[in-house]
């Protein structure tokens, strides 16, 4: 057997017999022709199978669309075909017959693409779509440039664990786990264990993991299990420090992006990838809603933005400055976690920052409180179950460097990246309130 090339090697090799594998991704039969779009990872295909090869003729006029095919063909100059060449089919094999009937179709106009609901349950099939693949090529092409950049820091990779015996942001959106004869919680964040790894000398260090929110929350932004990026650094004056970095490493994530996918970004959903310019625009909270009460839009929080304050903040910050990042920093303590340090001229405010990336929050981030009185204090203040937090606070007991992290959603940055309805498409399988399956 010929052995298997993939459709993108195809070009370099027009007049060669080959063998490519894939999906029937579309079929047109005409007279004693059948046109067969073949697709594999890599794009499609036209196939022309005729009567030269009557074997294959006969399996290709019974052929169903979605069925995997193997297929041995002469590659034909062809200037009419979509991409200057085709194949010429000497012999084609069944790998998996389709169904006739499919649940959902792969070729279909967006505007004709079944409801969202359908097509999560036949995610699998929905996933086909090259659009729909592209998704996830550059969600591996961003991670891969995060790990990147810190490994190349000198960052060291955690793997942290998601089962704890107290809640690590507060008491409250935990997922409760029966743990042998008592109850746990799973992690919804990292944040104790990137903070002890600076306590173990470390200095800095990011994880890729999963992270729990029970949050009963129905927004196209919100999900109960997803991946998050989290970094935690020694050594920080302040959070800018930490804002910094992110800045970094975000230009090498998008520079990798265009370069990688640029082109189809541009030809499946549309859209350009800009290179933001650092540094990125940085705005105190304060300012921020200043800026919102004069562009007429009523604060609903007084230290926190609802969505249409972060999509408001958004269009300010491309209208000012050509930018689709922007920091929003120095948020109130009512609205942060206990381990925030605190402004050293006004102790109701905290050294944080929130990103926001075309009008939706991507990160948060805090320079941390590492001395062990004020953190206590602080904890007691929030009203913590502090006998719960004593390991935690034991961290800090002998010898803590100053330090700061984030905690980065990057589903959000995906879907906002690609146009994407909500953060369910930029989700492998998408877990929320009401979706646990497939």
């Amino acid at each position: 057997m010929i052995e298997r090339i993939q459709i993108k090697e195809l070009s370099s090799r027009i007049g060669q017999e080959v063998a490519v594998a894939g999906w029937a991704h579309g079929i047109r039969k005409q007279g004693s022709l059948v046109f067969i779009l073949v697709r594999d990872i890599t794009g499609i295909v036209q196939t022309v199978v005729t009567k030269e090869a009557p074997e294959a003729l006969e399996i290709a006029k019974e052929l169903q669309l979605e069925s995997v095919i193997w297929i041995k063909a002469l590659i034909k100059e062809e200037k009419q075909a979509p991409a200057g060449y085709e194949l010429l089919a000497r012999e084609i094999k069944v790998l998996g017959a389709a169904h006739p009937e499919l649940p959902i179709q792969v070729v279909e106009k967006s505007a004709s693409e079944a409801d969202q609901q359908v097509r999560m349950d036949w995610r699998f099939i929905d996933l086909r779509k090259p659009e729909k693949t592209l998704i996830f090529k550059v969600w591996s092409t961003m991670e891969q440039a995060f790990v990147n950049y810190c490994t190349e820091k000198g960052y060291i990779n955690l793997h942290s664990p998601k089962l704890m015996s107290s809640a690590s942001e507060s008491g409250s959106e935990v997922f409760e786990v029966k743990y042998f004869d008592r109850k746990v919680y799973l992690a919804q964040s990292p944040q104790f264990f990137k903070q002890m790894a600076m306590m173990s000398g470390f200095e800095g260090v990011f994880e890729i993991g999963p992270v729990f929110r029970a949050e009963p929350s129905f927004t196209t932004r919100h999900a109960t299990e997803f991946t998050g990026y989290d970094l935690e650094i020694s050594y920080v004056d302040s959070h800018n420090d930490v804002m910094t970095v992110q800045e970094e490493f975000i230009v090498a994530i998008m520079k990798n992006i265009k370069e990688k996918h640029g082109a189809e970004i541009k030809e499946q959903f549309g859209l350009d990838i800009t290179i933001p310019a650092l540094p990125f625009p940085r705005i105190t909270m304060k300012d921020a809603k200043e800026i919102l009460k004069e562009r007429g839009v009523e604060s609903e929080k007084l230290g926190d933005f609802s969505p249409e304050e972060e999509r408001q903040m958004g269009e300010y910050v491309k209208e000012k400055y050509g930018h689709e990042f922007v920091y929003v920093t120095e948020y109130p303590i009512t609205v942060r976690p206990f381990y925030h340090m605190r402004l050293e001229n006004d102790q109701t405010l905290t050294k944080s920052f929130d990103l926001l990336f075309k009008g939706v929050e991507i990160t948060t981030g805090a320079q941390r409180e590492h001395r062990y009185d004020i953190l206590r204090k602080q904890a007691v203040e929030k009203g913590m179950d502090v006998p719960s937090l004593e390991y935690y606070l034991d961290f800090f007991k002998y010898g803590a460097p100053p330090h700061g992290g984030l905690g980065m959603g990057p589903g959000r940055m995906v879907m906002k990246l690609l146009g994407l309805e909500s953060i369910r498409d930029a989700s492998y399988l998408y877990r929320g309130v009401k979706r646990i399956s497939p």
